[in-house]
C-alpha cells in the first residue's frame, strides 16, 4: 500500500484525499498554509496536519505527494518533494508558466520519481471511446472542432479566495482554471495545436484576469477549431464539443457522447453513468470516481515503471497553448504554439 501526502486545504485537497482512500491509499499527511482548515481534513480523513512544507516532505512513511495548492506554487512544491525522492502527482494546470513546467519535470526526471497531471476527463469512458474512434479512423480525417465551456462561478468564488484569478497564483482566470480541461482534452484527442488568435476579456468579474476568452485554433492534422470558455455564463451549461471528420461529426456533452452521425456508425453499447458534478456552475467535486481513476493510473504507473496516462511532459502541452492564447490576445496576431510566454 502506497501513503500519500496532500499539499492545500481547499475544496479540491478534499476531493484528492477522497479519491485516494477509494483508490486504497493510505492517507499519511496534510500539510496547507490555513491550519485550520487542514486541521478539519485531518479530522475527516486521517494522517497528520501540518504548516510547514519541509517538515511535511520528511514525513514516514510517504511515497507520493498529491498537489491541491493554488497553481503559482505547484512547481516550487513538486520540486521540493521530488528532491525527498517522492513520487508527485499535481493538479492541473501542471504551473502557470512553461519555464517552471519545465523545471519541475527535470527535477523529477533526476531524481528518478514519477511526475503527473490531474486531467480526469482523459479517463472519462465515452472521451475513451471517442478517442478510439478517432485513432482508428472512424471519423475519417478531422476537419472541424467547437469546443464550449460556458460555465457560471458567482462573485464570492473569487472574491473569498486570495489566490483565484490572480496572475501571480492563478496565472490567469477562465481559460488557465476552468478551460484548461478543455485545451488538454482536444489535443489528447486530436493531436498538436500549431497556431492560434485569440481575444480575453473581463466582462463581469472584478478579477486581475479574464473571466471570458474566444479562441481560433489551427491543428498540426489540418483541422480548425474555436474554443469558447468563461465563467460569467449564468446559470453555466454543461461543456460540449464536437467534432466533425470527412466521415462524419459526433458530439460530447458533459463526457458523453449525445450525437453520432457518421457515414459508417459504429455498434453503441451502454455507457456507464459518468460523474456527476455540476461544474458548469460549483467548483465543488462530489463524484470523485474520475479523480480516483487518476490515482489509479498513476500508482500503476509507479509500479510497472510506465508513465502516467497525463505525464509531466503531457501537462505541459496544454500549459504551453494556454500561453500561445494569452499571447494572441495580447498581440492581437497569430502566435505559433510553443513560441508564446
Amino acid at each position: 500500500m502506497l501513503h500519500a501526502g496532500f499539499t492545500g486545504g481547499g475544496n479540491i485537497t478534499e476531493t484528492h484525499m477522497r479519491a485516494a482512500r477509494a483508490a486504497g491509499l493510505e492517507i499519511a499527511a496534510v500539510c496547507g498554509r490555513n491550519a485550520e482548515k487542514v486541521a478539519a481534513l485531518v479530522a475527516c480523513h486521517g494522517g497528520t496536519a501540518y504548516v510547514d512544507l519541509d517538515r511535511f516532505l520528511a514525513h514516514k512513511p510517504m511515497d507520493v505527494v498529491i498537489i491541491g495548492s493554488p497553481s503559482g506554487v505547484h512547481a516550487e512544491q513538486a520540486i521540493a518533494a521530488a528532491r525527498c525522492g517522492l513520487h508527485v502527482l499535481t493538479e492541473k494546470p501542471i504551473d502557470i508558466t512553461t519555464e517552471r513546467a519545465d523545471i519541475m519535470i527535470a527535477a523529477a526526471e533526476r531524481a528518478q520519481v514519477k511526475l503527473g497531471v490531474i486531467f480526469q476527463d482523459r479517463l472519462k469512458n465515452d472521451v475513451l471511446r471517442l478517442k478510439q474512434w478517432i485513432d482508428s479512423g472512424k471519423l475519417g480525417r478531422p476537419l472541424l472542432v467547437e469546443a464550449s465551456v460556458k460555465w457560471w462561478r458567482p462573485p464570492e468564488y473569487y472574491s473569498g479566495s486570495k489566490w483565484r484569478g490572480t496572475s501571480a497564483l492563478d496565472g490567469g482566470g477562465a481559460l488557465m482554471n476552468q478551460g484548461i480541461h478543455t485545451v488538454d482534452l482536444l489535443l489528447y484527442l486530436l493531436g498538436e495545436i500549431s497556431r492560434v488568435q485569440a481575444v480575453t476579456k473581463t466582462v463581469l468579474h472584478d478579477i486581475e484576469s479574464e473571466d471570458t476568452c474566444a479562441a481560433t485554433l489551427e491543428f498540426a492534422s489540418g483541422a480548425v477549431g474555436v474554443l469558447h470558455a468563461t465563467t460569467a455564463a449564468y446559470p453555466g451549461y454543461a461543456r460540449r464539443v464536437e467534432i466533425t471528420g470527412s466521415e462524419g461529426t459526433v458530439r460530447l456533452e458533459h463526457d458523453r457522447i449525445i450525437t453520432v452521425d457518421l457515414r459508417n456508425p459504429p455498434a453503441l453499447s451502454q455507457s456507464e453513468t459518468e460523474d456527476r458534478n455540476a461544474s458548469a456552475n460549483s467548483p465543488v467535486v462530489s463524484d470523485v470516481r474520475g479523480h480516483q481513476r487518476v490515482i489509479e493510473d498513476f500508482v500503476e504507473a509507479i509500479q510497472t515503471g510506465r508513465d502516467p496516462v497525463c505525464s509531466g511532459e503531457e501537462g505541459r502541452r496544454s500549459l504551453a497553448v494556454v500561453e500561445a492564447i494569452y499571447q494572441a490576445a495580447r498581440t492581437h496576431d497569430a502566435v505559433l504554439c510553443g513560441a508564446g510566454g
